[in-house]
Protein backbone atom coordinates (compact mmCIF):
# COMPACT_ATOMS: atom_id res chain seq x y z
CA UNK A 1 0.00 0.00 0.00
CA UNK A 2 1.17 3.77 -0.65
CA UNK A 3 1.67 6.70 2.01
CA UNK A 4 -1.75 7.13 2.14
CA UNK A 5 -3.29 4.07 2.11
CA UNK A 6 -0.99 3.51 4.90
CA UNK A 7 -1.37 6.85 6.80
CA UNK A 8 -5.43 5.88 6.72
CA UNK A 9 -4.94 2.37 8.28
CA UNK A 10 -2.23 3.61 10.84
CA UNK A 11 -4.19 6.56 12.01
CA UNK A 12 -0.51 8.23 11.55
CA UNK A 13 -0.50 11.45 8.94
CA UNK A 14 1.68 10.91 5.80
CA UNK A 15 3.48 13.68 6.95
CA UNK A 16 4.24 11.95 10.43
CA UNK A 17 5.29 8.90 8.62
CA UNK A 18 8.18 10.65 6.70
CA UNK A 19 8.74 12.58 10.08
CA UNK A 20 9.24 8.69 11.86
CA UNK A 21 11.17 7.31 8.87
CA UNK A 22 13.82 10.56 8.64
CA UNK A 23 14.73 10.23 12.19
CA UNK A 24 14.93 6.99 12.66
CA UNK A 25 12.00 5.58 13.91
CA UNK A 26 10.93 3.41 11.44
CA UNK A 27 13.04 1.73 8.62
CA UNK A 28 13.35 3.84 5.78
CA UNK A 29 9.92 1.81 3.17
CA UNK A 30 10.91 0.29 0.08
CA UNK A 31 10.07 2.44 -3.45
CA UNK A 32 7.92 1.45 -5.65
CA UNK A 33 9.69 1.73 -9.43
CA UNK A 34 7.39 4.77 -9.37
CA UNK A 35 9.81 5.67 -6.34
CA UNK A 36 6.64 5.88 -4.11
CA UNK A 37 6.74 4.67 -0.74
CA UNK A 38 5.35 1.36 -0.05
CA UNK A 39 4.14 -0.27 3.35
CA UNK A 40 2.86 -3.97 4.52
CA UNK A 41 1.27 -5.12 7.59
CA UNK A 42 4.08 -5.10 9.81
CA UNK A 43 4.72 -1.15 9.02
CA UNK A 44 1.26 -0.65 9.86
CA UNK A 45 1.56 -2.66 13.25
CA UNK A 46 5.05 -0.29 14.26
CA UNK A 47 2.72 2.71 13.54
CA UNK A 48 0.06 1.92 15.31
CA UNK A 49 2.26 1.32 18.28
CA UNK A 50 3.98 4.81 18.01
CA UNK A 51 0.68 5.86 17.80
CA UNK A 52 -0.47 4.63 20.90
CA UNK A 53 2.87 5.14 22.32
CA UNK A 54 2.37 9.07 21.22
CA UNK A 55 -1.14 9.12 22.74
CA UNK A 56 -0.03 7.92 25.96
CA UNK A 57 2.39 11.02 26.42
CA UNK A 58 5.90 9.59 25.32
CA UNK A 59 8.57 11.44 23.70
CA UNK A 60 10.19 10.26 20.52
CA UNK A 61 13.29 8.91 22.98
CA UNK A 62 11.09 6.88 24.97
CA UNK A 63 9.42 5.40 21.85
CA UNK A 64 12.41 4.52 20.40
CA UNK A 65 13.21 2.70 24.03
CA UNK A 66 9.98 0.86 24.00
CA UNK A 67 10.33 0.20 20.46
CA UNK A 68 13.95 -1.79 21.14
CA UNK A 69 12.38 -3.22 24.02
CA UNK A 70 9.55 -4.60 21.76
CA UNK A 71 11.50 -5.53 19.37
CA UNK A 72 13.78 -7.47 21.84
CA UNK A 73 12.13 -10.93 22.80
CA UNK A 74 15.20 -11.62 24.83
CA UNK A 75 14.27 -8.45 27.05
CA UNK A 76 12.75 -8.66 30.37
CA UNK A 77 9.56 -6.81 31.62
CA UNK A 78 11.38 -5.25 34.36
CA UNK A 79 13.12 -2.93 32.02
CA UNK A 80 9.51 -2.34 30.53
CA UNK A 81 7.81 -1.57 33.73
CA UNK A 82 10.57 0.63 34.75
CA UNK A 83 10.66 2.96 31.39
CA UNK A 84 6.41 2.77 32.08
CA UNK A 85 7.00 3.72 35.74
CA UNK A 86 9.72 6.98 35.06
CA UNK A 87 7.02 8.01 32.71
CA UNK A 88 4.04 7.71 35.35
CA UNK A 89 5.87 9.69 37.64
CA UNK A 90 6.84 12.24 34.91
CA UNK A 91 3.07 12.93 33.88
CA UNK A 92 2.20 13.04 38.08
CA UNK A 93 4.74 15.67 38.43
CA UNK A 94 2.98 17.73 35.36
CA UNK A 95 -0.27 17.05 36.46
CA UNK A 96 0.48 18.40 40.07
CA UNK A 97 1.61 21.16 38.07
CA UNK A 98 -1.29 21.80 36.22
CA UNK A 99 -3.35 21.42 39.40
CA UNK A 100 -1.62 24.25 40.62
CA UNK A 101 -1.72 26.43 37.80
CA UNK A 102 -5.65 25.96 37.75
CA UNK A 103 -6.02 26.67 41.45
CA UNK A 104 -3.82 29.97 41.29
CA UNK A 105 -5.92 31.31 38.29
CA UNK A 106 -9.47 29.88 39.80
CA UNK A 107 -8.54 31.61 42.93
CA UNK A 108 -7.88 34.92 40.55
CA UNK A 109 -11.00 34.70 38.79
CA UNK A 110 -12.88 34.32 41.73
CA UNK A 111 -11.51 37.43 43.19
CA UNK A 112 -12.29 39.48 40.08
CA UNK A 113 -15.29 41.31 39.17
CA UNK A 114 -15.75 41.00 35.95
CA UNK A 115 -17.40 44.53 35.54
CA UNK A 116 -16.29 47.73 34.19
CA UNK A 117 -14.20 48.67 36.52
CA UNK A 118 -10.17 48.74 35.74
CA UNK A 119 -9.09 46.83 38.73
CA UNK A 120 -7.95 43.65 38.15
CA UNK A 121 -7.06 40.35 40.58
CA UNK A 122 -6.16 38.48 36.85
CA UNK A 123 -3.70 40.82 35.83
CA UNK A 124 -2.55 42.17 39.69
CA UNK A 125 -1.79 38.43 40.54
CA UNK A 126 -0.08 37.60 37.32
CA UNK A 127 2.33 40.67 37.96
CA UNK A 128 3.03 40.32 41.32
CA UNK A 129 4.31 36.65 40.05
CA UNK A 130 6.04 38.02 37.69
CA UNK A 131 8.12 39.85 40.28
CA UNK A 132 8.44 37.00 42.50
CA UNK A 133 10.35 35.31 39.74
CA UNK A 134 12.97 37.92 40.21
CA UNK A 135 14.92 36.85 43.78
CA UNK A 136 15.39 40.36 44.78
CA UNK A 137 11.34 40.71 44.81
CA UNK A 138 8.85 40.41 47.49
CA UNK A 139 5.01 39.59 47.15
CA UNK A 140 4.18 41.98 50.17
CA UNK A 141 3.29 45.75 49.19
CA UNK A 142 5.04 48.66 51.30
CA UNK A 143 3.89 47.51 54.35
CA UNK A 144 0.20 47.64 53.65
CA UNK A 145 -0.18 45.09 55.44
CA UNK A 146 -1.10 42.99 52.02
CA UNK A 147 -0.03 39.60 51.95
CA UNK A 148 0.01 39.16 48.21
CA UNK A 149 0.73 41.00 45.02
CA UNK A 150 -3.19 40.00 44.37
CA UNK A 151 -4.01 42.21 46.90
CA UNK A 152 -1.77 45.44 46.04
CA UNK A 153 -3.30 48.22 44.11
CA UNK A 154 -1.04 48.81 40.82
CA UNK A 155 0.70 51.87 42.81
CA UNK A 156 1.76 49.90 45.66
CA UNK A 157 2.92 46.97 42.82
CA UNK A 158 5.34 50.15 41.11
CA UNK A 159 6.67 50.93 44.77
CA UNK A 160 7.84 47.42 44.46
CA UNK A 161 8.79 47.18 41.33
CA UNK A 162 10.80 50.52 41.88
CA UNK A 163 12.32 48.82 45.54
CA UNK A 164 13.32 46.02 43.63
CA UNK A 165 14.74 47.54 40.73
CA UNK A 166 17.25 50.01 43.39
CA UNK A 167 17.85 46.45 45.04
CA UNK A 168 16.26 47.35 48.55
CA UNK A 169 13.42 45.36 50.17
CA UNK A 170 10.07 46.37 49.34
CA UNK A 171 8.89 44.58 52.45
CA UNK A 172 9.29 41.66 55.21
CA UNK A 173 7.56 39.07 53.21
CA UNK A 174 8.40 36.51 50.81
CA UNK A 175 7.73 35.82 46.85
CA UNK A 176 4.12 34.78 45.73
CA UNK A 177 5.62 32.00 44.50
CA UNK A 178 7.79 29.00 45.51
CA UNK A 179 11.25 28.04 44.61
CA UNK A 180 10.94 27.11 41.06
CA UNK A 181 9.27 31.03 40.49
CA UNK A 182 5.81 29.43 40.05
CA UNK A 183 2.74 31.20 41.80
CA UNK A 184 1.39 28.25 42.93
CA UNK A 185 -1.62 29.93 45.42
CA UNK A 186 -1.83 33.42 46.36
CA UNK A 187 -3.72 34.02 49.81
CA UNK A 188 -6.25 36.81 49.67
CA UNK A 189 -5.69 39.34 51.68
Amino acid sequence: MNIGQAAQASGVTAKMIRYYESIGLMPPSPRSEAGYRRYGEQDLHLLRFIRQSRRLGFGIDQIRQLLALWQDRGRSSSQVKALAQSHVDELNQRIGELVAMRDTLSHLAMHCHGDDRPDCPILEGIAGAALSDNPGAKAECGGSGATSAASCSPAQQAATADAVAADTPAAAGGPAGDSDGQAHHIPQG
